[in-house]
């Protein structure tokens, strides 16, 4: 023990930490700033102004609510299980920053460069159903356990049409890191080379698949105030409840980072001779968050029988079709070629 605290050792512990705190506090302040343009979204949809008392237009309204957070009384239910009442809301934020460790922002900006970088994702992701199981059952009540179960298998439905569609992505590129998927997506025809095309259908599946995978509307069924009055969640107040609802946040900025890195170029310009950069990376993440926050400005919210029936008996069976078809053409090659050539101009 004692000698792992050497001079080395000590500096690329302060180094991994630096570094992790440079994705942390941006990706953080970048997420109020983006809580407050999905209300402002909300707001201009209904015809109302939304937040716009706190800083100018309201851009402070997000720190606001978070300081109110924190000041306020941590009030656990009589009969719930303590400890695992305050741990399910770390873990559920814990899993949703962790899996930034490997998301690249511009070529050679990654805190981790793993190989098997969409495993790690999926592995670290898929912890996040333990937060809310675990959430609604320490909290000693009826309504949050039905949540929570919900919640379970609505995310482990819509996590194996994702698992296909990036399958994929995977057997166009030939790797799992992300760098190589951007970088394969690299060409003299700026956005026409990009996986938008090749995988057309996929994109849309897969951004349906992301909103009931984080619990947003119209898939927001975990919370559904007026069926489990707000889920897994009822029991929380003060700072557990903002932990909660900052991995919400956090996983859905994550699922608009995954589509810009699979199907979008990444931080690639989508016009040739521009440069590059993680300036056109953060345009795409800010463009389908908008994508996101109108659909539940705008969609009504389906049954529970609805989604699973969408996730099982349409998702499945059409993300597993295109694993084939595309495993098919990658094995001959003869879909790739033909499109590289046309996407190129050769």
């Amino acid at each position: 023990m004692i000698e792992f605290f050497t001079t080395t050792n000590l500096g690329i512990a302060l180094l991994i930490l630096g570094q992790g705190l440079l994705i942390l506090v941006p990706l953080l302040v970048a997420l109020a700033f983006l809580l407050w343009g999905d209300r402002k979204i909300w707001a201009a949809v209904q015809m109302r102004k939304g937040p716009n008392v706190v800083g100018a237009f309201g851009l402070m309204q997000s720190f606001a609510d978070f300081l109110k957070y924190i000041v306020k009384e941590i009030i656990i239910p009589d009969g719930a299980d303590r400890f695992v009442f305050l741990l399910a809301p770390m873990i559920s934020l814990v899993m949703a920053i962790v899996a930034w460790a490997v998301i690249p922002f511009n070529e050679g900006w990654v805190l981790a460069d793993l190989n098997v970088a969409v495993l790690f994702v999926f592995a670290v992701s898929s912890f996040e159903v333990y937060g809310v199981i675990m959430g609604g059952w320490a909290s000693n009540s009826k309504y949050p356990f039905l949540g929570s179960l919900r919640s379970a298998a609505q995310m482990i439905s819509y996590e194996v049409s994702i698992g296909l569609i990036i399958i994929g992505v995977i057997l166009s590129t030939g790797s799992m890191n992300f760098t190589d998927i951007v970088m394969a997506q690299k060409g003299e025809a700026g956005l026409l080379n990009w996986y938008w095309i090749p995988h057309f259908p996929m994109v849309f599946l897969f951004l349906i698949s992301a909103l009931a995978e984080t619990n947003r509307p119209p898939f927001d069924l975990p919370e559904a105030e007026s069926e489990l009055v707000a889920g897994y969640q009822v029991e929380y107040s003060s700072t557990p409840f903002l932990l909660y609802m900052i991995g919400e946040y956090v996983a859905i900025v994550l699922m608009c980072t995954l589509i810009s890195i699979l199907f979008f170029g990444g931080w690639l310009s989508p016009v040739p001779g521009l440069p590059d950069g993680i300036l056109w990376l953060f345009m795409k993440i800010v463009f389908f968050f908008f994508i996101i926050s109108m659909v539940k400005a705008i969609t009504p919210r389906y049954r529970y029988d609805q989604l699973m029936r969408i996730g099982w008996k349409v998702f499945l069976p059409i993300s597993l079709a295109w694993v084939v078809l595309v495993a098919f053409f990658a094995q001959y090659g003869a879909f790739w070629g033909t499109y590289a050539r046309w996407a190129t101009g050769s």
